[in-house]
């Protein structure tokens, strides 16, 4: 079993480390928390908030090409309860170059937003709060 004290941190690549990076810090309001250029050919970006127990990183494999996303399902998913919080973030990832996009899945677009970043990987706001 995983400890609850345990960090989770999502990987991914794109070739448009820099770019990507700043959207994910203004668009969901997330800190550079550490980076990395040269190690074994990987330049990275790890951002996120220190106080949580997640962390995204973005990686940049030098030489090769990353592509976009593989599906239009490829989801984060943030669940906000506060309305005009989510109605603020909402404008934050739009003023940060997210495109507002329909979700594939019709599911998130009952109560909230889909957007995308230059990778064509998604970030859904939901304005409800997740229950199991």
């Amino acid at each position: 079993m995983i400890p609850v004290t345990s960090k989770l941190r999502i990987a991914r690549p794109t070739d448009n480390l820099a770019e990507i990076t700043q959207m994910y810090v203004a668009g969901l309001g997330f800190k550079l928390l550490g980076e990395f250029k040269g190690h074994n050919g990987f330049d990275g970006s790890i951002i996120g908030h220190a106080q949580h127990n997640y962390h995204l990183e973005f990686t940049h494999h030098r030489g090769t090409v990353a592509g976009k996303a593989p599906t239009q399902d490829n989801l984060l998913v943030f669940y906000f309860t506060d309305t005009a919080l989510w109605e603020g973030c909402c404008q934050q990832m739009l003023d940060a170059g997210f495109r507002l996009v329909p979700s594939y899945n019709g599911y998130w677009d009952v109560v909230g937003k889909t957007f995308e970043d230059l990778d064509g990987y998604r970030v859904v706001l939901q304005n409800r709060e997740w229950t199991a």
